[in-house]
């Protein structure tokens, strides 16, 4: 049964009223005629001065019957009653009605029926009319509708039920519609209800009709010999039919559900043919295409599809209806249609894009990996000019290769053109002419490879290489620049012990120091860029080293930026050189605060990144393990991307010149990577920069800890630990006794460090290479307690003279001393060998303190 509320009704006419006695009649009206006429005879009898007081009575008493009706109208007690509903001419149409109707006062007593009415209640007579929740009063499968239109009657308001009465017998029965609502508006009509009650079984037995014709319809639909499919706008099967559900080996519930696309059953890039279809407005198109559907196992079954699509008035597209046909039978039984299946399979599937073009360059026939990449370019369809893929400016080349094609030429050179699009891509075209005599309407065939990663992984490598040449050359420099540094600096100190501070040349002694030191530094970060200085290693919690430097940033950035450090919890340990992460921190720094001259947030946040959410991560390069991220972030102009990947390149800079060296970066890349790290940045301009760091986690494992002193590195070869340049603390006595000897190719430097080491109370044996090395300790007989090397030399370097020494005297102690990093010449020295290293440039007094540490050691 249903029901519809007072708004869903269609207004009735207005129901008749059951017949009611008038208040007059005619024969009343006539018998006070006459009444009236026998009083005038009678008053005209009588005399004119007799008669004037019974005149006069009876116009006061006519007088005040016709004042009450006045007064009792205008207060409703009297109504003059409409045209009586017994009229025959309403009687007949309110009988001749289809529709059962009734009216019932305030009581529910019927006041009025028709005809009809008495029938569908199956009233026998008048004296039999009943209500009709009398009528259905023992019915179960209608009361909860009848109490429904009653609470509807007795709120004034519309209501409409459609309710099934069982037959008798076990017979069909039938269907009638129920409505009720209000007579009138008036308080006095508001008392009354129309009823109406409708025979709606024939209605009722049509719609079933139709919906048993549905339910064939879609039975056959589901069943046919062939594939069906709809496909929203949004690319999502709408309807899939049991047939192809069977092919594919899905659950019909399943793809009812939703969730399935259409790429989900499609193989390949074959899709995008039927979403390629050129959009015509208020039209409807149907396209064909041997494309394979790609089954729940993975497997794939070729087919043909009838592809109907209907576009808007504005070009939209609509549900689209497929027709899928499988033909893997021709591809058993007939070679030539096995052929053919295998070929569109080879043409679809390629991850070529092929098209063939007219002598205009108009697509006549193209591939799905062709229709996805015109999709991808924005295009409108694939049956566009090929010209329209290729950008303006390289459009000439192609339009070239497809004339020679045209004009039947061979061996056509490749040409690599710029895509169409907002961005960079890049696309490689190979063209091949057609005969004319197998397709007038083909000049040539088309093969695209989209050539964009490519080009951007040769411009990486391109990229690297120019690195390590840089960094190579970098490293180069260094060294020699370590060499005359160390002699500088080593002069200088022996100028700041013979002058006292009040001498005047004393301060220009210092600014010589001031600015060798700053030299220093320099040449430390080029070691930094080509990852060859030394760095001493060791376990650090980021959370205390990032506090311990907050007061050096604050300093740094000055009171126009807000310094934000966000601590992550639990942080993992790290293995880092303190002072080049401290190096790395500052670097970036600076340059945050110089990206926001006008002030703003720098904000330095670490956080752990498990083995899982590092293989989530879009970062190329960088492989799934735990590391410790350190995010800083600036709220700063942000890095233009047409720099973006120059900016870890040396000597590059946005900055005046004059305002830096261009080495701030690419050293935090070197120390970054250096330590087994990786560095990555995000920027939009105009929206700040982000430079994400993630340092590999550190598992402790046990291990001897030895203390060195900060100037000198012990090493065992394998498991170095080094340490940075670094001033020497102040000792109470450097001064030493023993034979040194000193083993280094520049002349200059070789001489200021054995006179430092003799003013300490040194011997010292000089050489200039290796092999006069072996010569001296030859000359000794052996006694030599320390050895201090370079280890770059001509003819025999420092790791081969340590081997050779080693041999004849496997305890002699040794101090190498270079600009290269130790890991440099490490690995060319056999497993096990015990050493000392110093970096160079170095001070006097490092010099003498690395000596005298290791004289001072026990064999």
């Amino acid at each position: 049964m249903t029901a519809e509320t007072d708004h869903d009704l269609t207004r009735e006419p207005v129901a008749a009223h059951e017949p009611s006695p008038r208040s007059g009649s005619i024969a009343l009206v006539l018998l006070v005629a006459a009444a009236l006429v026998a009083v005038a005879v009678g008053l005209m009898t009588l005399g004119r001065a007799q008669a004037q007081p019974y005149i006069l009575g009876i116009l006061a008493v006519l007088a005040m019957v016709g004042l009450f009706n006045l007064f009792a109208f205008a207060a409703g007690i009297i109504r003059f009653a409409d045209r009586n509903l017994d009229d025959p001419i309403i009687g007949r149409i309110s009988d001749h009605a289809f529709d059962g109707l009734a009216v019932t006062d305030a009581r529910g007593h019927v006041v009025y029926s028709n005809a009809a009415y008495l029938t569908l209640t199956g009233a026998s007579g008048p004296q039999d009319v009943r209500p009709v929740e009398r009528v259905f009063i023992g019915n179960p499968d209608v009361s909860e509708a009848v109490f429904r239109l009653l609470k509807a009657a007795r709120e004034g308001k519309r209501q409409q039920e459609e309710v099934r009465i069982s037959g008798h017998d076990g017979s069909q029965g039938r269907w009638l519609r129920m409505r009720v609502r209000p007579l009138g508006t008036g308080k006095r009509e508001a008392k009354y209800a129309v009823w109406s009650i409708a025979d709606i079984t024939r209605d009722r037995e049509r719609q079933e009709d139709v919906f048993q014709e549905l339910q064939h319809a879609i039975e056959y639909l589901d069943h046919a010999p062939c594939g069906f499919f709809s496909v929203n706008p949004a690319g999502e099967l709408a309807y899939v039919n049991a047939t192809l559900a069977n092919w594919l080996d899905y659950d019909l519930a399943e793809i009812g559900s939703g969730g399935l696309k259409l790429t989900d059953i499609v193989s390949g890039d074959g899709a995008s043919l039927l979403t390629a279809i050129v959009a015509v407005p208020g039209e409807v198109k149907t396209e064909v295409f041997d494309i394979d559907l790609r089954m729940r196992t993975g497997k794939t079954m070729p087919v043909r599809l009838y592809h109907k699509l209907a576009f808007g008035a504005d070009g939209a597209p609509g549900p689209s209806r497929t027709l899928v046909i499988s033909r893997a039978r021709d591809e058993r039984s007939d070679p030539d249609r096995a052929a053919e299946v295998r070929f569109m399979r080879f043409f679809d599937h390629t991850p070529m894009a092929i098209a063939t073009v007219d002598r205009a360059g108009n697509v006549v026939r193209a591939n799905a990996r062709y229709a996805k990449l015109g999709q991808a370019l924005g295009l409108d369809s694939a049956s566009k000019s090929i010209f329209r893929a290729v950008n303006s400016r390289d459009r000439h080349l192609l339009i070239a290769a497809i004339n020679q094609a045209a004009e039947g030429q061979a061996d056509i050179a490749p040409v690599e053109v710029a895509l169409e699009g907002t961005k960079e891509r890049w696309g490689q075209f190979f063209v091949t002419p057609v005969d004319a005599a197998e397709n007038e309407a083909e000049a040539a065939i088309v093969h695209m490879l989209e050539t964009t990663e490519r080009r951007a992984l040769e411009n990486q490598i391109n990229q690297s290489q120019k690195m390590e040449t840089v960094g190579q050359l970098a490293g180069g420099i260094a060294h020699d620049f370590n060499n005359v540094l160390s002699a500088i600096m080593m002069a200088n100190d022996f100028l700041l012990n013979a002058h006292k501070p009040t001498d005047p040349s004393f301060q220009d002694i210092m600014q010589i120091k001031q600015n060798a030191t700053r030299a220093a530094t320099l040449v430390r970060q080029l070691l930094a860029f080509s990852r060859r200085q030394t760095l001493r290693p060791q376990v650090l919690d980021l959370g205390d080293a990032l506090s311990d430097l907050t007061m050096l940033l604050r300093r740094l950035i000055g009171e126009k930026v807000k310094l934000d450090l966000i601590h992550g919890r639990d942080l993992w340990p790290v293995k880092v050189d303190v002072s080049q992460f401290e190096q790395v921190i500052v670097n970036l720094a600076v340059n945050a605060r110089d990206a926001m001259p006008d002030g703003g947030k720098l904000i330095i946040r670490t956080a752990n990144v498990t083995t899982e959410d590092a293989g989530k991560l879009a970062y190329k390069g960088m492989p799934a393990a735990d590391y410790v991220r350190i995010e800083v972030a600036d709220t700063g102009t942000g890095i233009p991307a047409d720099i973006r990947d120059k900016i870890f390149e040396p000597f590059f800079s946005t900055k005046e010149v004059g305002k830096g060296t261009g080495l701030g970066l690419s050293t935090v890349y070197g120390i970054v990577k250096q330590t087994g790290g990786f560095i990555y940045v995000d920027s939009e301009q105009g929206q700040g920069t982000s430079f994400h760091i993630f340092l590999p986690r550190h598992h402790a494992e046990p291990e001897v800890q030895v203390e060195q002193p900060a100037a000198v590195v012990s090493a065992t070869n394998g498991a170095a630990k080094e340490a940075a340049p670094a001033e020497a603390k102040p000792r109470t006595d450097l001064t030493g006794q023993g034979t040194i000897l000193l083993v280094e190719d520049e002349e200059g430097l070789r001489a200021l460090n054995a006179r430092g080491l003799r003013s300490r109370g040194y011997t010292v044996v000089e050489a200039e290479n290796g092999v006069e090395a072996m010569e001296v300790l030859e000359e000794q007989s052996g006694a030599i307690d320390l050895v201090v090397s370079d280890v770059v030399m001509p003819e025999m370097d420092g790791p081969t003279l340590l081997k050779a020494m080693r041999e004849q005297n496997p305890d002699i102690k040794f101090i190498f001393v270079s600009g290269y990093a130790e890991d440099a010449f490490e690995k060319s020295l056999p497993e096990g060998q015990q050493f000392d290293f110093l970096p160079k440039p170095f001070t006097l007094s490092q010099l003498v303190a690395a000596v005298k540490e290791t004289m001072t050691k026990q064999g």
